[in-house]
């Protein structure tokens, strides 16, 4: 009995040391993880401007905070790729209504970082691609009901949106507290100007949103007009299109846009979805007022 317990002993040991040293081995490295890693920060551009202004890269403070959202955006690589995607639909309508109301071309930047491009509403209520407040809306002519919200119609919230930008850069002077106006409002940006004595963004002591704003168009900018870069494999035929469309004018009423969608061949779905203005299944249009239906094209 003593011999077998010395054995048994013995092979206990031998197992135990064989364990050991499988698990020791199952720890080596696999070859895929020893390869130098792709996650590294990205280099700071010696020059970058938003809208023609340049940013005072010069500036620590400013160098940093542009950093943080360089690598916050560019590392958001499902959300970058499909704000890309979004942009090759969208920005192709925005751009002719940014240059036709002398508004500069980097202002398409500002929509991406509102909404995505996506029909979001926030929490304060501002809803569309632009994110426009129904108060702004409707002293900007749009007609915003239960049963038409034009903060949805991509033309239409365009235009409001740079008849804003052009108000205040007429207030402001330059483009970039213009860009911040627009989100923090411009009453709000000419008391934090007055309040603290200074007349640039750069030197302004903010709300963390807005303090982040700039940066963020500015460093979105620089990351999608230097893909390869960042790391990105992305060809402009990838990105998201609109059909061919007909356009159907409308100045009725309209019973049910359900049976008035099939009488144009197309389903609800299709009519809401390139025309997300529409924001019930009838229209009352007691003015006769003239709406353009997008419809694709048979």
């Amino acid at each position: 009995m003593k011999n077998k317990i010395v054995l048994f002993g013995a092979v206990g040991l031998t197992l135990a040391f064989v364990g050991l040293r499988s698990a020791q081995s199952n720890e080596a490295p696999h070859p895929v993880e020893v390869r130098p890693s792709t996650v590294k920060p990205f280099p700071i551009p010696e020059n970058l401007d938003f809208a023609g202004e340049a940013l005072p890269l010069a500036e620590a403070d400013v160098k940093e905070k542009l950093d943080r959202e360089m690598l916050v955006n560019s590392y958001w690589q499902s959300n970058n790729l499909l704000m890309l995607k979004r942009s090759a639909k969208f920005f192709p309508i925005i751009e002719p209504i940014l240059a036709k109301n002398g508004i500069p071309e980097d202002f398409k930047y500002l929509s991406l970082i509102e909404s995505g491009l996506q029909n979001v509403v926030s929490p304060a209520g501002a809803s569309g691609y632009w994110q426009i407040m129904k108060s702004t809306g409707l002293e900007n002519g749009l007609e915003i009901n239960k049963e038409v919200d034009e903060r949805y119609h991509i033309e239409k919230s365009t235009q409001v949106a740079c008849t804003y930008l052009k108000e205040a850069y007429e207030r402001f002077g330059n483009w970039t507290l213009a860009a911040a106006s627009y989100n923090m409002g411009m009453a709000g940006t000419a008391r934090r100007l007055n309040e603290q004595g200074v007349d640039s963004y750069y030197d302004l002591l903010l709300n963390t949103e807005t303090a982040r704003y700039v940066y963020r168009i500015a460093a979105v900018k620089h990351i999608h007009e230097n893909l390869a870069d960042f790391g990105y494999v992305y060809h402009q035929d990838q990105g998201y299109s609109f059909p061919k469309m007909d356009t159907i004018l409308v100045n009725t009423s309209v019973a049910d846009w359900v049976s008035w969608a099939k009488s144009q061949g197309v389903t609800y779905k299709t009519l809401r979805t390139y025309n997300p203005w529409i924001q019930s299944q009838q229209l009352s249009n007691s003015t006769n007022k003239a709406y353009q239906i997008w419809v694709p094209s048979k």
